[in-house]
């Protein structure tokens, strides 16, 4: 049978906010398993790209390079992007609140930020650009999420005025990442000290989803992107006192009331995208406006979803309880990974401190 090559084997990648959690662990992957020629962290934090440095030495990963820059400054972009194949958009300013505080600021990282990018990857020739998504995209009630809506739609588009270059852009869109920076998980840990953990409501639920599913996921959409698609895996759901019980038992529970930007439950797939979505038994694919979707299916496989169809944490017929939870937060074997159904995927969605 003839090997699966990898769409990273030989390539030439760069990835912005490279040195987030995620940054940190599409690297390790990529370097072990991916074969690159050369992979480029972009990031504008020098501090955060030492730190790196000495968790990847030259010495041993030859091939890892560092560039500091910022995708706000488009300039800088054309020059980090002489020569890359493919780019993983992971920079963002993510946290809710610093966002509600700061839009202008959000929406120049989140949202011109990406508009740079979109032109700076097609007039440098880069072959693929994916963009790491949130659930907070769908069907937005913070800043946060509104311009990431917004950035998913300008890569969407950018296919539209490639012309003739070969540029494609893609977005994975995906839940909490667990135990990412400021998500939940730390959150908790932190607070056992004072023996009592804040829960914004009891009913609350989360998708939930590994940083080393989350790379998977974004390399093997690498393989399979066409250009325009987003890509959502199928993840377990936890409800949050599950979480609260799993970290910790002992503490007391205190009801401090959803805040502002917050949902009770989180959104993958609006029922008002269901007719551009298809089912492909591991993830879903929500289609651009200008496919024939029996078309996709007959040539893609999968299932058309069914009219008003929504898929949301509550709704989830996929869920961890606290045995299951506990096991994903330890040092997972490669069976553990795959678990929840998904082949499945990565950071960019971190959870504000009381999810």
């Amino acid at each position: 049978m003839k090997e699966e090559v990898s769409p990273l084997a030989g390539k030439t990648v760069l990835v912005t906010g490279g040195t987030g959690s995620f940054g940190h662990e599409f690297v390790r992957t990529c370097l072990a398993r991916h074969r690159p020629k050369k992979v480029i962290i972009f990031s504008r934090d020098e501090l955060k790209q030492f730190e790196m440095r000495r968790a990847f030495p030259e010495k041993t990963h030859p091939n890892l390079r560092f560039f500091i820059g910022d995708v706000r400054d488009r300039e800088r972009l054309y020059r980090a992007l002489d020569g890359v194949d493919i780019v993983v958009h992971a920079a963002a300013l993510k946290q809710v609140p610093a966002c509600e505080y700061n839009p202008i600021e959000a929406i120049r990282t989140n949202v011109l930020g990406a508009t740079n990018l979109v032109d700076a990857a097609i007039d440098r020739g880069v072959k693929k650009v994916i963009a790491l998504s949130t659930d907070k995209a769908a069907n937005p009630v913070n800043l946060y999420g509104a311009t990431k809506l917004c950035s998913d739609k300008l890569f969407i588009a950018g296919n539209n005025y490639t012309g003739p270059h070969e540029t494609r852009f893609s977005v994975v869109r995906y839940g909490n990442v667990l135990g990412s920076r400021g998500s939940v998980v730390p959150f908790f840990q932190e607070a056992r000290k004072w023996g009592r953990l804040p829960i914004t409501d009891v009913r609350m639920t989360r998708f939930i989803i590994t940083l080393p599913q989350g790379v998977d996921f974004v390399v093997n959409n690498l393989a399979r992107m066409r250009g325009g698609e987003i890509f959502v895996p199928k993840i377990p759901s936890i409800g949050i006192l599950d979480i609260a019980k799993a970290v910790a038992p002992e503490c007391d529970i205190e009801i401090v009331g959803i805040r502002p930007g917050e949902k009770l439950h989180e959104v993958m797939i609006p029922a008002d995208d269901a007719r551009r979505t298809v089912d492909k038994g591991d993830h879903y694919v929500i289609v651009p406006d200008a496919v024939d979707m029996r078309k996709y299916v007959r040539q893609q496989g999968g299932s058309l979803c069914p009219e008003g169809f929504a898929y949301s944490s509550d709704n989830n017929p996929d869920w961890l309880d606290e045995r299951t939870f506990l096991e994903m937060l330890t040092p997972a074997s490669p069976a553990k990974q795959q678990r929840g159904g998904a082949s499945a995927v990565a950071d960019r969605a971190v959870a504000s401190p009381a999810v």
